[in-house]
């Protein structure tokens, strides 16, 4: 009986070792949002003041969290933002809606705003990467 549960067991975890999936992310999603969403323009920040409060997707602004407000992107999406005037870049998660002035196409929070510019500067030429939407929601409330 023993050697039975022993088998069974190896069996059944060989078939759900089969159904995990290291897929790559679906490209063609990636590639749709894109091609339908503003990825270049002007970058800025937003700190101290919003702080604390809920951002559009029902989770805390931090403003030491790696985090991005974007006009349209799903929350979830994880972009790469590169200042193109030196070339840094930073990894940002979109949990919120913004910017709402004209040419500016993301803020991100004071921390990643930091990584790729001095928050002296208050707005940096950007390019943005969709790096992984396979986590995206639509309203965390």
């Amino acid at each position: 009986m023993r050697k039975f549960k022993l088998t069974v067991t190896v069996l059944l975890l060989a078939m759900l070792s089969g159904c995990s999936s290291t897929s790559p992310i679906d490209a063609s999603k990636t590639n749709q949002y894109s091609k339908s969403h503003a990825l270049v323009g002007q970058a800025s920040w937003y700190g101290s003041q919003y702080h604390g409060r809920l951002t559009a997707s029902g989770e805390k602004y931090n403003m030491r969290a790696y985090t991005a407000a974007h006009k349209t992107l799903p929350f979830g999406t994880i972009v790469r933002a590169t200042n193109t005037a030196n070339n840094k870049s930073v990894d940002v998660k979109i949990n919120d809606r913004g910017p709402f002035v004209k040419g500016r196409v993301i803020d991100l929070s004071q921390k990643a705003f930091q990584q790729i510019a001095s928050v002296n500067q208050g707005i940096v030429p950007i390019k943005i990467d969709i790096l992984d939407d396979s986590k995206t929601f639509r309203y965390k409330h």
